[in-house]
C-alpha cells in the first residue's frame, strides 16, 4: 500500500470503521504554498471530511481542516475551504456515476506525500449499519486472540 518515496501525513482510520470502502482512487490537491507548508508540520484533521462531484464536473474535497500555517505573511486562509481534487475526467465521471447510486460516497482515508507532491486517497465507501460494525469489531478481536494463542505456542 505505501510505495516508496511516500510519507504518510494523516489518516482516517474512523473510515474503515464507519463504511465499506469499495475500492481507491489517489488524487492530486490544489494547495496554496502555506497549506503545503502545514501539512508538511502534519497539522490536518480528515475526521469529518468527504469529496463530492459538483454540477460542474469538479471534484471537490470538503471538511478538510488544514491549520493555518504560523510563519504566513499572507492573510490567513479560511481552513475549511473546499479544496480542488485533481482526477482524470473519465474518473470523475466514474466516480460520480457511482455516488449517484443509492448509499455510496467518496470519503478520503489517507493524506500522504508522494514525489513532493501533497495526494489523497479517496475510497467510494458504502456506509456501514451499527449490526456491521459490531460484526467487524467481533471480527478483529477473534483475530487477535487467535494469533495471541499461535504466538503463545
Amino acid at each position: 500500500m505505501v510505495g516508496e518515496g511516500e510519507k504518510t501525513i494523516a489518516v482516517n482510520r474512523k473510515a474503515r470503521h464507519n463504511y465499506f470502502i469499495e475500492e481507491s482512487v489517489e488524487a492530486g490537491l490544489v494547495l496554496l504554498g502555506p497549506e503545503v507548508k502545514s501539512l508538511r508540520e502534519g497539522r490536518v484533521n480528515l475526521k469529518d471530511a468527504y469529496a463530492r462531484i459538483d454540477r460542474r464536473g469538479q471534484a471537490l474535497l470538503i471538511g478538510v481542516h488544514i491549520s493555518p500555517w504560523t510563519h504566513t505573511r499572507r492573510d490567513t486562509l479560511d481552513p475549511d475551504r473546499p479544496r480542488k481534487l485533481l482526477l482524470h475526467r473519465r474518473e470523475i465521471d466514474r466516480l460520480g456515476g457511482k455516488t449517484r447510486e443509492r448509499g455510496y460516497t467518496l470519503v478520503p482515508t489517507r493524506l500522504y506525500f508522494k514525489g513532493g507532491r501533497a495526494k489523497i486517497e479517496i475510497g467510494l465507501a458504502r456506509g456501514k449499519e451499527a449490526h456491521d460494525k459490531r460484526a467487524t469489531l467481533r471480527d478483529q478481536q477473534a483475530k487477535r486472540e487467535i494469533e495471541r494463542a499461535l504466538k503463545a505456542r
